[in-house]
């Protein structure tokens, strides 16, 4: 609905939704988020009054913040007074109330759409999202043609958390009425086959699975034998199904891939990469991996440091050389050989003093040992 003019005193409407939609528009066109802060409603269940208001109206209650937390979201409410207040009269929704002054500052029309209140996914968009997930596009290139096609991210109506959110929503749908059922059922039988075989599944406050994992006999026992060094690879980026599956693995003595434990992750914060550190611990009688490859992810990096302190952990060879290319790619290219030499770095030294030595003479020769992203 296209908001033309300003709310005033008597403005009528058939619904409480017609109601929402104008002062949401409203809020959209002004430069300010809104929110419902309450309904009165009669024995019958329908609603007699109500109140609409700027999302910074009032001020979050102290006691809501645990003195435990390090670091407390802060309070972006400033008391704010502008809001509709709203009746029923004769079937009818009026506004008995209007106050429009804001003491904050509103936001520009470029980044209205990013306030919460304003942003949504329609059911096109949603299963455009689910196309372009199902056809293997990644997330950011998806986001960036959604942008495109509607002509500017300011025109979207959704961010790249909110794609992200709802992609994290629908795995979870799906593991609750489909692969949850299967999982459970394989899992169930292996047990019986084989005491040893060990699984675990993380539960979130809806009592829906999260993520998942698992270790047969063989992964256990090739853990007690190979485990000083772990790589923890994440594939749901590069799979056919792009599901996020998760592979613990290693070498044994003829350095063939061996693997430690599986995971499906659905939800991959700090807290679930914590809790799947722990199960793999607990899986192989908590034996720590002396060094830990994983990617540059933050989430992991914190829940791996509270879990396993003592455990190194360092970056793939993979993530090794993007940053490589990211940082120092103008030396890669025409007749500059430093990539050749960097491999050799990279791949061709196991004696330390080698290693040293070829990468000091790297460091001189192509004059980056002063670049912070080398040191």
């Amino acid at each position: 609905m296209t908001i033309i003019t300003t709310p005033t005193v008597g403005m009528e409407f058939d619904s409480v939704d017609e109601a929402w939609e104008f002062w949401l528009g409203y809020g959209k066109e002004i430069g300010f988020g809104v929110r419902k802060q309450y309904f009165n409603r009669k024995k019958d269940g329908s609603i007699r009054s109500g109140r609409f208001v700027c999302c910074k109206e009032g001020h979050r209650p102290t006691d809501k913040r645990s003195y435990s937390v390090k670091n407390p979201r802060s309070d972006t409410r400033t008391g704010c007074e502008a809001r509709i207040a709203l009746s029923v009269k004769n079937g009818k929704f009026v506004i008995t109330e209007f106050k429009g002054d804001h003491n904050h500052l509103l936001q520009l029309p470029e980044t209205t759409h990013m306030l919460a209140s304003h942003r949504k996914i329609s059911e096109v968009q949603a299963h455009e999202i689910e196309m372009a997930e199902d056809s293997g596009l990644m997330q950011k290139s998806s986001f960036q043609l959604m942008s495109a096609h509607a002509g500017g991210r300011t025109n979207l109506g959704y961010t790249p958390l909110d794609a992200r959110n709802y992609l994290q929503a629908r795995r979870q749908r799906s593991m609750k009425y489909g692969e949850i059922g299967c999982l459970m059922e394989y899992f169930q039988t292996q047990s019986l086959e084989n005491p040893s075989f060990y699984h675990a599944y993380q539960m979130d406050c809806d009592e829906l699975v999260t993520n998942v994992f698992w270790a047969d006999a063989k992964m256990i026992l090739d853990y007690g034998y190979f485990g000083e060094v772990v790589s923890l690879d994440r594939t749901y980026c590069t799979n056919r199904a792009n599901r996020p599956l998760a592979l613990f693995s290693g070498f044994n003595q003829y350095r063939g891939t061996v693997i430690f434990g599986a995971s499906l992750l659905y939800d991959e914060t700090a807290k679930s990469f914590k809790w799947l550190f722990k199960t793999f611990l607990e899986a192989h009688g908590n034996k720590k991996p002396r060094t830990l490859f994983t990617d540059q992810d933050q989430s992991m990096a914190k829940a791996l440091a509270e879990v396993m302190p003592d455990t190194r952990h360092g970056l793939c060879t993979w993530h090794l050389m993007q940053n490589g290319i990211k940082h120092l790619g103008y030396l890669m290219k025409k007749e500059h050989h430093f990539l050749t030499y960097f491999k050799k770095c990279m791949y061709d030294y196991e004696q330390e003093a080698m290693f040293e030595e070829a990468w000091s003479k790297l460091t001189v020769e192509f004059d980056v040992h002063d670049k912070k992203w080398v040191k």
